[in-house]
Parts: structure tokens; sequence; C-alpha cells
């Protein structure tokens, strides 16, 4: 019989639910990643920053629809008062995202790959926060 204390149902609830943010989070990522990598060298896209920010538009639709179904199902927010504070979250993790690949890429002439993983790390600390608190407030 399962543990039935409320710290051990508040712990199980929030590793199940860091687990499908982690999963959602990586599926999100894949997205973006193929995208980035099909503009910068199918499309040959000479922005690292601009093909990134087109790329970061199809990982976070595909964020939002596994945050609002899979990961934060359990929120009572109405749909268009989420997407509205999704979409302002994103927006800034976005800019913030390709701003970092500017620098990383266009001006220091580093890797996109590394630049797109450092960027990647800040955009899932501030997702998961953003989301839980401030989006589907759960």
């Amino acid at each position: 019989m399962p543990n039935s204390h409320p710290s051990y149902t508040l712990t199980a609830r929030l590793n199940s639910q860091l687990t499908r943010y982690i999963i959602n989070g990586l599926v999100a990522t894949v997205i973006h990643f193929l995208v980035l990598t099909f503009n910068l060298k199918v499309l040959e896209w000479n922005s690292a920053g601009v093909a990134n920010f087109i790329a970061a538009i199809f990982g976070i639709s595909v964020s939002f629809i596994g945050s609002r179904y899979y990961v934060f199902n359990g929120s009572l927010e109405p749909l268009v008062k989420q997407l509205y504070r999704f979409m302002i979250l994103y927006a800034a993790i976005a800019i913030l995202h390709g701003l970092l690949m500017y620098v990383w890429v266009d001006l220091y002439l580093q890797n996109y790959m590394i630049g797109f993983v450092i960027a990647t790390a800040m955009q899932v600390a501030c997702s998961y926060i953003g989301n839980k608190v401030l989006v589907f407030k759960v």
C-alpha cells in the first residue's frame, strides 16, 4: 500500500511532474534543434541568431502543447489566459536564447551547438519556474 503521508504525495507528484517536464522539454528541444540545423545547413542561412529565432517558434509550440496537456494538466486556468502568459514568457525566453546565440556564434564565432546547449540550459530553468508559477499556476 503506497504511503499516504502528505509529504510523500507531494514529493511523488513533483517528481512525476518534473519527469513529464523533462520529457516534454527533450521533445521540444529536439524539434528546436532540428529546425535550427535545417535552417543553417539546408537553407544555408548566414545568421545563427535568425535561424535560432525561427527554430524557437517551432520548439515553443511543441512545448506549450506538451505543457498544457501533459506536464501541467491539473491546471484550472483557462486556455486563453495560459496561452497569453505562455507567449509572453516564451517571447522573453526566445529573445534571451536568440541573443545568446547571436553573441556566441555571430560575434564570437564559436560553435553553434555549444551555444545552443548553453542557451537551452538557461531556457530550461526559466521555463519550468515560469510555467509552474506564472502560466499554469499549479
